[in-house]
C-alpha cells in the first residue's frame, strides 16, 4: 500500500510526442493544448520532442526551410513561457534557433515554472546522413552541456543523436543532474537500440532518463513515438508508449538516485586520471597523472599517519 507520505515524494514528469504538420502555428496551438492538459493531469516537468514545432524538414536540402528558424525570445517561447507561468510547470521546448550572425542550431530551451527562460542547450554532435540532413541546417552546440536548477529538479538534456555518445551523459551526472530528457525524432525500426542505450547510461550515471520521439507519417517517413522513462537502475517505468499522439506520464522518486549511486558506485571509483586516451591524450600522459594522483594520496596519508603520532 502506498502511504500518503510516500505520495508526496513522488515527483510526475511526462513526455509529449506528436505529430507535425506544415503548419508551424497549427503545431503550436496544439502543443500548448497538451502541455496545458498534461498539467491540469499533475505533470510538473514537460518535455517535449525534438524540433517540437515544425514538421521534420531535415529530411531535405531547402533554403526556404530557413524560415521555420527564431531566435529564443521569439514567438515559441514567449507563449509557452505563459503556459509553464500560469500552470507552474517546467517546460523543455526544443526548436530551430536562429542565433546572432546566420548561425542556427537545434536547440532545447528550458522554462521554470516561474515562466522564466533557464537557458538553452544546443545539440553538440549534429549527423548528416539522408533524411536527417542536419549540418545542412544546425552548427554544433556551443554551450556544453549545462544542467538546469528547475523548481523541481535539476535537469539536463540530450538531443537525439547526442545520446549515443556516452561523455555527454556522464558529464550531467557529473554536474549533479537527476533527470535527463532527450527529445528525438527516430523513424522506421530503431526502437530497441534506443532503449538499449539509454538504459544502459541509465545504469551507468544513476539518474533517471525520458526519452521523447515525434510520431506521425510524414513524407518519407514514419515517426513511430515509443517514449519512455528509464529508472537509475535501467529499468522501464512502463511499457514503452503507442504509436499514437499523447502525453507519456511517469511518478518518480529523486531520493532512489542516492539510494542506487551508493549501491552500485560507478561515479565514485571512476579515475578520470587515467581517461586522457578519450580527449586525444596520450596514454603516457595519464599515467604521469595517475602516478601524481597516488603520490599525493600517499602523501596525505603519511601526514595524517603522523599526526596521529
Amino acid at each position: 500500500m502506498v502511504t500518503q507520505e510516500g505520495i508526496r515524494k513522488m515527483l510526475k514528469i511526462c513526455g509529449i510526442q506528436m505529430a507535425c504538420i506544415e503548419d508551424k502555428q497549427k503545431n503550436l496551438q496544439k502543443a500548448v493544448r497538451l502541455a496545458e492538459l498534461a498539467a491540469d493531469k499533475g505533470a510538473k516537468i514537460i518535455g517535449f520532442q525534438e524540433l517540437f514545432n515544425t514538421h521534420w524538414f531535415p529530411r531535405e536540402i531547402n533554403q526556404s526551410n530557413f524560415d521555420l528558424a527564431e531566435p529564443i525570445n521569439g514567438q515559441s517561447i514567449q507563449m509557452m513561457r505563459k503556459v509553464a507561468k500560469a500552470k507552474s510547470v517546467v517546460l523543455i521546448c526544443p526548436i530551430f534557433e536562429e542565433g546572432i550572425e546566420g548561425v542556427y542550431y537545434n536547440t532545447a530551451v528550458v522554462i521554470n515554472a516561474d515562466g522564466k527562460v533557464l537557458g538553452e542547450y544546443r545539440k553538440v554532435h549534429v549527423p548528416q546522413i539522408p533524411l536527417w540532413e542536419e549540418k545542412s541546417y544546425f552548427s554544433p552546440g556551443d554551450k556544453g552541456f549545462p544542467i538546469f536548477h528547475t523548481k523541481y529538479a535539476k535537469i539536463g538534456v540530450q538531443i537525439c543523436w547526442d545520446n549515443f555518445f556516452p561523455e555527454g551523459t556522464r558529464i550531467l551526472a557529473l554536474k549533479g543532474a537527476q533527470i535527463v530528457f532527450a527529445p528525438t525524432a527516430a523513424a522506421f525500426a530503431s526502437h530497441q537500440q534506443w532503449e538499449i542505450v539509454m538504459r544502459a547510461h541509465a545504469i551507468a550515471n544513476g539518474l533517471f532518463i525520458f526519452r521523447v520521439n515525434r510520431v506521425g507519417s510524414e513524407e518519407k517517413q514514419d515517426f513511430y513515438g515509443k517514449s519512455f522513462c528509464v529508472t537509475p537502475e535501467g529499468e522501464l517505468i512502463d511499457r514503452p508508449s503507442g504509436m499514437q499522439e499523447g502525453i507519456v506520464f511517469a511518478n518518480i522518486d529523486l531520493k532512489t538516485i542516492g539510494i542506487t549511486r551508493r549501491e552500485w558506485s560507478f561515479l565514485r571509483d571512476r579515475r578520470p586520471e587515467v581517461y586522457g586516451e578519450v580527449a586525444g591524450l596520450s596514454w603516457q600522459g595519464g599515467q604521469r597523472a595517475a602516478r601524481r594522483t597516488t603520490n599525493a594520496r600517499e602523501g596525505r596519508k603519511a601526514a595524517r599517519k603522523s599526526k596521529g603520532r
